[in-house]
């Protein structure tokens, strides 16, 4: 089949890693794609974005920001649907994002398939953490391009539940959670003898994952082997976790790793003894948690419904109950204690990769299944309401 992908994606981070696996995963098949998305996404590197979009956001007015973002919206479909009139798809794999209505107004003109991907409630999102000064326009443009497409993918079941809310019909949604690539992660290394526990997190780190207690609890251990703690990646968290360590005289025991390339990320994960989520948003499928499992990790996560998704308690990791402060730590200290157990968890968490169909060719596979059921019917093109 024949994909044109549409983004707004300027950041490379774990929205291009989505995008980029599955777009290789299409062309493993023997799928021809086209990805239509911002100039210069291509050539950003690790961690880039768009300076001019932080600059508007910083600088100007809310809704100066988001009429901007609105705006953009024109520019954006007049693209992709030159792109669609050369390019001549089978269907448009759109990856959702907040103002983004060109694959909506594209499909509807080119009487194509839209299959568009959630990743999540982003009008609920960015009013929450960055503010939204018109978050009913924001809320009812997103549901509007929710109910337009053929087929919405959520990457989770409670990501579904938003979109079954927001007016979709539940034949219309599926959900596809994110992808790995297990080739790229080889069976964990046998472990040395008598060297240090290594707890480990991979991502953005910021003070709401607590990795503060994690410290001050590495700190306090005084079991054997000794314990330590490595981070792949940077945040706003950082200074102030480097000066604790400092404080609590365990700097030599804190690695920071600062950002790393993708291809790196597999060796520097196959290094951790107990891979650590301290927290997540209650909608989203962590991407690092699928990297924990492909690298056979022991896992400790909070036990929340949309990572039962993923895991099983006491099989394939450890859920503690995140309204406890103690109990990710207490989580911890049982695997140290216990290298049996972290065996078995990394092992059925890996098995599962393929037991459980996660990778990124088996989600590519099934979105052209998706679309091949699109092609066979009209395409779903409700009337615009007017946002409740």
């Amino acid at each position: 089949m024949r994909v044109l992908y549409s983004h707004r994606i300027r950041s490379r981070d774990g929205q291009s890693v989505h995008l980029e696996a599955m777009v290789a995963a299409w062309r493993r098949a023997g799928h021809d794609v086209l990805v239509q998305g911002p100039a210069g996404f291509a050539a950003d590197g690790l961690g880039g974005g768009s300076g001019l979009v932080d600059w508007v956001r910083t600088r100007l007015p809310g809704w100066v920001g988001e009429l901007a973002e609105l705006a953009y919206a024109l520019p954006a479909a007049w693209a992709l649907d030159r792109a669609a009139a050369a390019f001549q798809p089978d269907f448009i794999y759109e990856r959702a994002n907040l103002f983004h209505l060109a694959g909506s107004l594209v499909a509807r003109r080119r009487g194509l398939p839209l299959l568009l991907e959630v990743n999540a409630p982003l009008a609920e999102e960015r009013a929450k953490f960055s503010g939204l000064s018109r978050r009913w326009l924001a809320a009812g443009l997103e549901h509007w391009v929710w109910r337009r497409a053929d087929r919405v993918l959520p990457v989770t079941a409670v990501l579904a539940g938003h979109v079954a809310a927001a007016g979709v019909p539940a034949g219309r949604i599926t959900v596809v959670p994110n992808g790995i690539d297990l080739d790229e992660y080889p069976p964990p290394p046998p472990r040395s003898p008598g060297a240090d526990i290594r707890l480990g997190f991979i991502g953005f780190v910021r003070d709401w994952h607590g990795m503060d207690r994690v410290l001050r609890a590495v700190a306090a251990w005084d079991g054997e082997p000794p314990l330590a703690l490595t981070i792949v990646g940077d945040g706003p968290a950082r200074p102030g976790l480097e000066a604790l360590a400092a404080e609590l005289g365990v700097a030599g025991q804190l690695e920071f790793t600062g950002l790393a390339a993708r291809d790196a990320v597999p060796a520097l994960i196959g290094r951790f003894d107990i891979a650590m989520q301290p927290a997540a948003v209650p909608y989203a499928c962590p991407l690092k948690v699928l990297e924990y499992m492909a690298a056979g990790r022991a896992i400790v996560a909070p036990d929340q419904p949309n990572l039962r998704e993923l895991l099983e308690d006491g099989r394939s990791a450890l859920l503690f109950d995140p309204a406890d402060p103690d109990a990710m730590w207490q989580a911890v200290l049982r695997l140290a204690r216990e290298p049996a157990l972290r065996r078995s968890l990394g092992a059925e968490a890996r098995a599962d990769i393929t037991r459980r169909g996660l990778t990124w060719d088996d989600h590519a596979a099934r979105v052209i299944g998706f679309a091949g059921e699109a092609r066979a019917r009209p395409a779903a093109a409700p009337p615009l309401r007017r946002p409740a």
